[in-house]
This record gives C-alpha cells, structure tokens and sequence, in this order.
C-alpha cells in the first residue's frame, strides 16, 4: 500500500484558509436532552446554563421528538419533578410558565424549540439549532445518530442490519438536508453504549463525517474494556480503512456531554460541561459552525484548549493554551500506508489493532507547542492531549481532561 508523498498537507476534507482575522474559536455542545424525552430539566433551564458558562451554540437533542407542537406534562410525576418546577418558575417566572391543574393533575406545558430560542438565543453570542438524536435499533443493539440543524422530525428508519441501520438514517438526514437546502448533519453516537457498534459498522459508511469519541455519558464504555476497543482505537481502525482501503473521507471526532441529570452533579450520572468541541469559525450561524466543521476546522475537547493550529510545508503544529501547574503530554498517533489490511470484516475488529500497524504512536511530545513532522508514509495522523489535571466530575472516577485534534493527512496525488 505505497503512495506518494506530496509536501503539501491537508485538512480532512480541504485546506482550511481562514485566518485568525477572519474567524475565532466558538465553543458548543451538540447532544444533550430536556424534559421532552428522558432528560430532567426544561430546554430553557438547560440553555441558561450553557449560556451562563460559557457556550457559543447548543443542541437540545431529544429521543425520536423534535420540540414543536403543544404539549403538557404532569409537574410532579417526570424525571425532574417538582424540585425542576420550582426552579424554573423561580428563574424564569409566572407570566413565562404555563402551568395548570386538569381533574386534580398538575401540568406544565413544555416550551416549542422556537419559543424557546426566542428567548434564550442572542445573536452573535449564543446560537440553538434545532437537533434530534434518532434512536433507532438493530435486534436490540441501540443505533443512535443525531441530527444538528433539523427543519423536520425524522423518524428512525430500521435496516437490515447495524451499518443498514446507520446508513438509512444517514441518508434521511441527507435527504432533508438536500430537499431544503438548510445547513443540517448526522453524526453517530456513543458507539460503545451496550457495545452496539463494531468499527467494521462504520467503514464504509457513506455521507457519514462524524463520530463522537467521547461522551460524557456514564454508560457509554468510551474506553473499552478487555473485551471491546476504546473509541480512541475504533477511530483509527475506522479512518485506516476508510482511506487505506475504501477511498472514503476521514471521520472526524466530537465530544459531547450528552446530559440528562441536571439537578445532582455526581459520577454516575449523565451531567452537563463534561465535553465539548470548539470550532473555529467566521460567524456563529448554523451555516458557519457546520460548514467549518465540515472541513475539519474543530478540535473535540473535555477541558484541554488549544489554539494556533496549522499544517504547513510537511509539519503539523499547535499551541496549548496551559493552566498553571498543568501539565500536558501530546501523543501523534497515527497509521502508516503498509499497515495490515484484511478483507475479514471480523478481523477488523481486532481488540489489538496496533499489532496491524493502525493506531500507532508515532511521536509524543511535553512542549506547549507540540509539532510533529511528516515523514511520508503515513495515511493521517492525530493528536491526542492528555492533561496532568483531573477532570471536575469526571465521566468515570480518575479521569483526566483531554483533547483530541482531527486527523490530517498527506495529499493524495
């Protein structure tokens, strides 16, 4: 599997020519849930915290549902209960809360994706696109993807197997987008959740760009186990594939904090601020963050930041913006062209996928300012940061705060 190396190096999907004049870092969560399906908080309590800390754009992605319609719950008997009430009546106050008693129930009425991007959105500082997480199954393994950017609701689509299943809801999403010509995007989620996804599920997968490599879900096995890959190891097993065999583009990596638990901050459960991407961009609209993310131009994050990100004349760099006392090791782990390949799918699934040569640590480094130089064999490479500082409630017990850039790779001739 011998190419030819160029000197010049893209991004995944093309050269990125913004310069820091033109654009700036903005920073989102793009999977998260209300009261609309299993979350445990209001849409607007949930977008006044991300406002309140920092966030740029959000996601409220519920199960199957998009929020439009009218719709009254009972104000005691939901995953929030009354204490959920009664912060949001004392945030956002009566003449906001609809609320009511019918034969003796209490009852809320949930606010519609638009009334509440009415008024928690501020333009130019704080965007809500409309998102829904397609839960779909294959003979009981859980098949989710979300949809950033929806005009309408799509339901899940079944298929005939896993990668059927992906594919036919990737096409749905696809299909919307086209027919309206709004800016919109699948991406698959939690591939580890009841380890449901192998990466021979997700090789050959077409329209697909993104994947989240981590999720700040406690059940979601983003680190694998003895018997399952990480999804740090999937990921490469996946791109190695997509561009050493398929002639597929590179999947790209997100973190989310897929929240649900808003009231108790705990290990165990699914909290907010426990990943994030940042993207860098010229305009917070939704045609602007998805457009720079289309072309790779985003860093997937659970607290480590970066900033100064280029690839020039054969050498990958960036800067780590540290925090004092921090300490923070950079691992360019990457594939070469001559890794092993096999027409196996199972054997794509390998639980040592380095012994094929996919997913090697190709050059580490302590510096602020990482680089690593291109030697001319390999297919991509990425960086992983891994952070002396550990994570404030943490997805799991111990964890550290990370980052993970998005592959780069040689250009094809």
């Amino acid at each position: 599997m011998k190419t030819k190396f160029l000197t010049s190096i893209v991004f995944a999907l093309a050269a990125v020519t913004l310069s820091a004049a033109e654009a700036r870092w903005w920073k989102g969560n793009l999977h998260t849930h209300s009261l609309w399906s299993d979350g445990d908080d209001y849409p607007e309590m949930i977008a006044d915290w991300y406002r309140a800390n920092g966030y740029h754009f959000l996601g409220i992605s519920d199960h199957n549902v998009l929020a439009e319609g009218e719709r009254w719950i009972h104000r005691e008997k939901n995953a929030g209960g009354q204490r959920a009430f009664d912060r949001y009546l004392k945030r956002f106050g009566g003449d906001w809360v609809e609320h009511r008693v019918v034969k003796n129930v209490p009852q809320v009425r949930l606010k519609t994706f638009a009334e509440y991007r009415q008024k928690m959105a501020i333009p130019g500082s704080f965007l809500l696109m409309q998102s829904e997480e397609i839960t779909d199954q294959f003979q009981g393994r859980p098949v989710h993807l979300n949809a950033t950017n929806l005009k309408n609701h799509i339901p899940p689509q079944g298929g005939a197997g896993v990668a059927a299943t992906l594919q036919n809801n990737i096409d749905a999403v696809l299909a919307q987008r086209k027919a309206t010509g709004q800016p919109m995007f699948p991406h698959i989620n939690h591939p580890n959740f009841g380890w449901a996804l192998q990466p021979a599920d997700m090789i050959e997968l077409r329209g697909e760009r993104f994947f989240e490599v981590y999720n700040g879900h406690p059940a979601v096995n983003n680190y694998g186990d003895k018997d399952h890959l990480s999804t740090g190891q999937m990921w490469d097993v996946i791109n190695a594939y997509r561009l050493g065999v398929h002639n597929l583009p590179l999947l790209l990596g997100l973190a989310t904090d897929d929240a649900h638990n808003y009231h108790d901050l705990a290990v165990g459960k699914s909290n907010t601020g426990r990943g994030w991407v940042m993207v860098r961009a010229e305009a917070l609209t939704p045609g602007s963050i998805i457009s720079a993310m289309e072309r790779g131009d985003f860093y997937a994050t659970s607290g480590v930041a970066v900033d100064d990100i280029r690839l020039a004349k054969g050498r990958y760099s960036f800067r780590i913006q540290p925090e004092k006392g921090v300490t923070y090791t950079t691992r360019f782990i990457g594939t070469r062209e001559s890794f092993e390949t096999s027409p196996d799918l199972a054997k794509r699934n390998l639980l040592k996928p380095n012994e094929a040569g996919i997913g090697t640590i190709l050059g580490q480094s302590q510096s602020l300012e990482p680089s690593y130089t291109f030697k001319g064999d390999e297919l991509y490479i990425r960086a992983e940061i891994v952070s002396s500082k550990k994570k404030v409630n943490p997805y799991a017990a111990g964890e550290h705060e990370r980052a993970w850039l998005q592959p780069v790779r040689p250009e094809k001739p």
